[in-house]
């Protein structure tokens, strides 16, 4: 048999066993009446939007709704505290990555400082984004939800505190080192391990309120997002350990095993938190259950199953094994099952609903998102296979494709999130609907201006470098006009985030005082 032969056998089976799997946990794929998807809502409750909640008093109340009351008041100062975090660490990112941008068009700019240098100030931004917006906004939002699903108060928030203190402690002290030019010079992993300790004892910390307030659950169904972010928070401290362990991996297994974790960050724990944030603000902003609790199901088993080893694929035509490329390609093909049971799922659960896009503040972000879940995702996939990476590969192709995953999805729901969160732990609402429209117009045409430009120009650089006849710098020369865009771009998306950090003041400010109904957009 040939070996494509058994590779599509390897795949049918992969997908043949998976379904089976599900299906044994549950019963009626397509059932609309999923008890479990009701789990979100109190007694009463669906039919009726959360959209936001300061002003809008449920039309029942009962138990449920005092008890989710009392589990948001005991998460409110935590969770305040990481969003405050992320907001800084959002606006740092964003001025690194600007800076970085402009300087692959007018590489003389600022460069009397080491410190200023591409290779650094890029290596900070994405070091500011790995490991500052991204956890702190993430693990934030799963602070809030997870009590809220467990209809129980958050257990030992002080020990999540101490920790959130160290982990933000840990990256001014990595960020300062890779600064000053200490780096461990692997992407992803590039700050000392020494100071990954720091990380790991945070990390650890944050953790320990999840696992007690779990044992301490009221309820005894899991809802899906409580399985997304519970093992997102078990995924990456094995990521992070196996990645950073000194000494442990050397040249070819350590590249290797730096694109295992530099890919499974994004798919295994970034990824959860953002999809865990989806099924539940999604059909909380509607007041209708998931319309397939199974697909989600599917959706998260598919993640769990498939993902571990797409990384490989970065690696295509390096000195690796051709089997481990291979089983990467694979499935990174697979992966088209989960993607696609979300996207149909999240389709169907809003079918019918569309108009709340135009209004909800919470929504417009987590709908485009989830839409850039499925454009991101899909063209990772594809990307995998050779004949595609023969030309996006060393090129600004990939680099539009990690920030559409990144961005485009992941922070996209993350904003939503945050929209849902603050009116709840704050007890004000968002001051101006003008100012939430500016951030999400901002950030959706900075993105795509960034993400065309770059495909664009990183496909006819691919092309260019293929071509024999053509000298290298041809292939540098053209990519000019799209890098010019991609600044472009990355302007746009930091002065939407400016916009929203003003805005987040303006609220703890009390600029929105008086005001006694959501702040919900106009039909723009």
């Amino acid at each position: 048999m040939s070996t494509v032969a058994i590779l599509l056998s390897a795949f049918v089976l992969s997908v043949v066993a998976l379904l089976v799997f599900i299906w044994t946990q549950r019963s009626g794929m397509f059932d609309r009446s999923a008890k479990g998807a009701e789990v979100i809502f109190a007694p009463g409750e669906i039919g009726s939007a959360e959209d936001p909640a300061a002003g809008v008093v449920p039309h029942a109340v009962n138990d449920e709704l005092r008890q989710r009351a009392r589990a948001d008041a005991s998460t409110a100062p935590l969770v305040f505290f990481f969003l405050c975090c992320a907001f800084a660490w959002l606006l740092v990112a964003s001025l690194a990555g600007l800076m970085a941008s402009i300087k692959l068009h007018e590489p003389d700019w600022l460069v009397a400082q080491p410190w200023l240098t591409f290779g650094r100030i890029r290596t900070l931004h994405l070091n500011a984004v790995a490991y500052g917006w991204a956890p702190m906004a993430g693990l934030g939002i799963a602070l809030f939800v997870i009590p809220r699903l467990l209809k129980t108060e958050l257990v030992g928030a002080r020990y999540a505190l101490l920790g959130a203190a160290l982990w933000n402690a840990a990256l001014i002290a990595g960020l300062g080192a890779i600064a000053a030019g200490f780096s461990d010079g692997l992407e992803w992993l590039e700050i000392p391990w020494q100071i990954d300790i720091l990380f790991v004892v945070g990390g650890a910390l944050v953790g320990v309120p999840l696992v007690l307030t779990l044992l301490n659950r009221q309820v005894g169904h899991l809802y899906v997002s409580v399985w997304y972010m519970g093992c997102a928070l078990f995924w990456f401290p094995v990521l992070f350990l196996v990645g950073n362990m000194p000494e442990l991996h050397r040249g070819v297994q350590q590249a290797a095993t730096n694109w295992w974790f530099g890919h499974n960050v994004l798919g295994l724990f970034y990824t959860p938190l953002a999809l865990g944030s989806v099924y539940y603000f999604l059909p909380k902003v509607i007041g209708r259950p998931v319309q397939s609790y199974n697909l989600s199901l599917l959706g998260f088993w598919g993640l769990a199953f498939f993902y571990g080893q797409v990384g490989g694929h970065h690696l295509i035509g390096g000195p690796v094994p051709g089997w481990l490329i291979t089983l990467s390609i694979v499935q990174s093909m697979m992966m088209i099952v989960p993607v696609v049971a979300f996207t149909v799922n999240q389709h169907q659960t809003l079918k019918g609903r569309f108009d709340a896009l135009r209004t909800s503040p919470t929504l417009r972000f987590i709908g485009f998102g989830g839409l850039m879940y499925t454009a991101s995702s899909m063209q990772g996939s594809f990307e995998a296979l050779r004949s595609v990476n023969a030309v996006a590969h060393f090129t600004h192709f990939t680099v539009a494709h990690a920030h559409l995953g990144l961005y485009g999805f992941v922070t996209m729901v993350f904003f939503g999130a945050i929209y849902f969160i603050m009116p709840r732990i704050s007890g004000r609402e968002w001051p101006s609907q003008a100012l939430i429209a500016a951030h999400f117009w901002l950030a959706a045409v900075g993105i795509t201006v960034y993400f065309v430009s770059l495909t664009v120009g990183g496909w006819l650089q691919g092309l260019a470098m293929l071509d024999e006849s053509l000298p290298f710098m041809e292939s540098v020369a053209l990519t000019l006009p799209y890098l010019k865009a991609r600044s472009v771009g990355g302007a746009l998306m930091g002065l939407g985030h400016v916009v929203f950090a003003v805005h987040f003041v303006m609220l703890l400010a009390g600029r929105s005082a008086g005001r006694n109904e959501p702040t919900l957009l106009k039909t723009l």
